[in-house]
């Protein structure tokens, strides 16, 4: 009789080893996933994030619209001809040509004066999103770290900034400059605006520097600023850039009102809000030169409140 051999499966759990014909193979399981960083995980959830997704397409658009304004007409934003283009109508058939979105009051293209006007708004937007980070930061961290005596002065400066109407403040300090120009209103919202995220970052501060690492750190005689600089302000930078890129919107508009209200921008600069103040004396006859600005200033505003809420979702632990 011929031997038979019989074949039997054997399964194996992870981790068991099974012998085969004197074959040892050894199951360890699926390998372990490498730990994710805070950043590495928020941008794994940005990407997946369409309020994120489409944000950030209308924030690059602007970007790009506000650094090389030639790519998307060659008429200028000054050119006026009151004869022939006196509050002329939008001729929505001719896309991104001069007559497109109409003509102002002195004869000046809409769509030109939209696209040039992105300039000031994004340039003052970012400017003063960057003064008032690097400031707000430092005497944040400053508070946080030394705390006492220190901690209660620069307290107590904030919070008398935080007591001055933005706005109304704004308008009292740029009153007082007579050539007022992206600078000098850069200047102006920093000045006031810092303290937000001054007590953001306190609030950081003080929470890290009693981590482990912290106490290690000056045991070890490492030296304050390389305690504040390579172990606190890394771990203090995702509530600060949250708070930032939220605030960024919000500086946005801040500039449009001021020059609405005439006290922003100079009347020789391409503004959003300086047209829309032009435009709103011809509201009921060309109703075009208030409100196709008004869009723009909404829309990014809207962009980058959109991009400051997915990037807080993203950072948040709590809202994961």
């Amino acid at each position: 009789m011929p031997d038979k051999t019989v074949e039997k499966k054997v399964e194996a759990l992870p981790g068991d080893t099974v012998s085969t014909a004197g074959v040892v193979v050894t199951d360890a399981g699926p390998a372990p996933e490498k730990a994710r960083s805070l950043w590495s995980d928020a941008w794994h959830d940005l990407r997946r994030n369409p309020l994120f997704l489409i944000s950030a397409v209308l924030i690059v658009f602007l970007l790009v619209m506000s650094i090389w304004p030639g790519l998307f007409t060659s008429a200028s934003p000054r050119d006026a001809d009151l004869a022939k283009h006196y509050l002329g109508k939008p001729n929505w058939g001719h896309v991104f040509a001069p007559d497109w979105l109409g003509y102002d009051v002195q004869g000046r293209s809409v769509y030109a004066r939209v696209v040039y006007g992105a300039r000031a708004s994004i340039t003052v937007g970012v400017g003063v999103t960057v003064a008032v980070t690097v400031i707000g930061t430092i005497i944040g961290m400053i508070a946080g770290y030394f705390g006492g005596w220190t901690d209660t002065l620069l307290s107590r400066v904030t919070d008398i900034f935080l007591g001055i109407p933005f706005l109304l403040g704004a308008l009292v300090v740029l009153n007082s400059f007579d050539d007022r120009t992206v600078w000098v209103v850069i200047m102006a919202l920093a000045f006031l605006g810092w303290t937000q995220i001054a007590r953001v970052a306190r609030g950081a501060v003080i929470t890290i520097k009693q981590a482990d690492y912290v106490v290690a750190a000056k045991a070890l005689g490492a030296s304050t600023s390389r305690i504040l600089f390579r172990h606190i302000l890394p771990n203090a930078l995702a509530p600060i850039i949250v708070v930032a890129t939220i605030a960024l919107g919000g500086y946005i508009a801040a500039e449009a009102t001021l020059s609405f209200l005439g006290v922003g921008l100079g009347d020789t600069a391409v503004s959003w809000g300086g047209d829309v103040a032009r435009g709103r004396e011809q509201l009921r006859i060309a109703p075009h030169t208030l409100i196709i600005p008004s869009v723009m200033v909404s829309i990014t505003v809207l962009s980058f409140l959109m991009f400051g809420d997915a990037v807080r979702n993203a950072l948040d632990p709590k809202l994961r």
